[in-house]
């Protein structure tokens, strides 16, 4: 994989993204951010969520119901019990995917750390 065209991350950031951590509930910056725009990865720059999308799960991380299509990759995470996502785009680690908690109608909340994330405001009054 070619990583010459990804952004520079800080220490924090590749702890997240690169090896798989978390970041402490209720410190990202956008658990409790709700303006109109689009999340993109930290890494690449892929588009991954849209703010329509993002609901408040309180539960310490931003939370989204749904991820744009085909940008968000999920597998069994090794503990065995969650699902792990990541960028389609470069496989950086986002966070978990939980299904059947009855937050939303997809009955599915994407748990993602701030810091796998950029957000972009959207320019659309």
């Amino acid at each position: 994989m070619d990583t010459s065209s990804y952004n520079t991350l800080s220490r924090q950031e590749e702890l997240v993204i690169e090896k798989k951590g978390t970041e402490p509930p209720f410190s990202g910056e956008y658990d409790d951010f709700f303006e109109t725009g689009t999340y993109i990865c930290r890494r690449c720059d892929a588009e991954l969520y849209r703010s329509i999308d993002k609901f408040d799960a309180h539960c310490g991380w931003p939370a989204f119901d749904k991820e744009i299509p085909g940008s968000v990759t999920q597998f069994p995470d090794p503990d065995g019990y969650r699902i792990e996502i990541v960028c389609a785009n470069c496989e950086g680690h986002l966070g978990h995917v939980f299904i059947g908690e009855h937050f939303t109608e997809t009955n599915t909340r994407h748990c993602v750390n701030s810091l796998s994330m950029k957000f972009v405001k959207s320019t659309q009054a």
